[in-house]
């Protein structure tokens, strides 16, 4: 097998790739480009997973970063089923690097979006699946686990990342309405997220090392979310 090419950067052919997308999104258009998209972001995008995974161990040991459609890489098809909108292609890319002891959209994890002319990171889990999501309240409720979270959530904010997941209008029942953690009794997701205009270091082999001092001041939710997975499924 091939030695795995080395990440030397995206080039400005992914971001017109995406920008042209958005105006021409059509099946006929794409798969004309269809080579474009293989040399300009697939390939890219592989060699970026597996440089931005050997920077990741450090802060999250036992991190997937597996550089293949449907693993590290979102597919670039839309799922249209039940949808209004029809267009059949994502005018963003997506990669996920996760950890933890289940499949990988139940874990929490880091996460990155090009989307011309922004670019921007997550961490932690967007939306838990149903069967965390009583768990994770009686987490947030618990004294010791729930203010071990709240401790993440404010280190993460002062360090000035978003934190997100608020979902609900209304505590869950079965909980004090005025408990002192209502609003993340709230949430169906925990995540912190970074967006900027697409950087200088984008285009070059700098990426990975641009990205995580982000990932790492976000990271305190992982950690909590990851303890949290940890115990829920093993």
């Amino acid at each position: 097998m091939a030695e795995a090419e080395k990440f030397q950067g995206f080039t400005p052919k992914t971001v017109k790739f995406f920008k042209d997308l958005k105006q021409h999104n059509k099946k006929a258009w794409f798969q004309e480009r269809k080579a474009v998209y293989d040399s300009e972001v697939l390939a890219p995008s592989r060699a970026f997973v597996t440089a931005m995974g050997e920077r990741l161990v450090k802060i999250a040991p036992l991190v997937n970063a597996e550089p293949k459609v449907n693993k590290s890489l979102f597919r670039i098809y839309r799922d249209v089923r039940f949808s209004k909108d029809k267009s059949p292609y994502k005018t963003h890319m997506g990669l996920w690097f996760w950890e933890g002891p289940g499949p990988r959209m139940e874990c929490s994890g880091f996460y990155f979006h090009l989307e011309p002319p922004k670019v921007r990171l997550g961490v932690g889990m967007y939306c838990m699946p149903k069967p965390l999501l009583a768990p994770y309240r009686q987490a947030v409720a618990d004294d010791k686990l729930g203010k071990a979270l709240e401790r993440a959530v404010k280190k993460v904010s002062k360090a000035g990342y978003g934190v997100g997941g608020l979902k609900y209008k209304r505590v869950p029942r079965g909980f004090d309405p005025e408990h002192p953690r209502g609003e993340l009794l709230r949430h169906d997701g925990v995540w912190a997220s970074f967006e900027a205009d697409i950087p200088e270091e984008f285009y070059t082999s700098d990426l990975p090392a641009w990205c995580l001092p982000h990932y790492k001041a976000m990271a305190p939710l992982h950690q909590w979310l990851l303890e949290f997975t940890v115990r829920e499924f093993v």
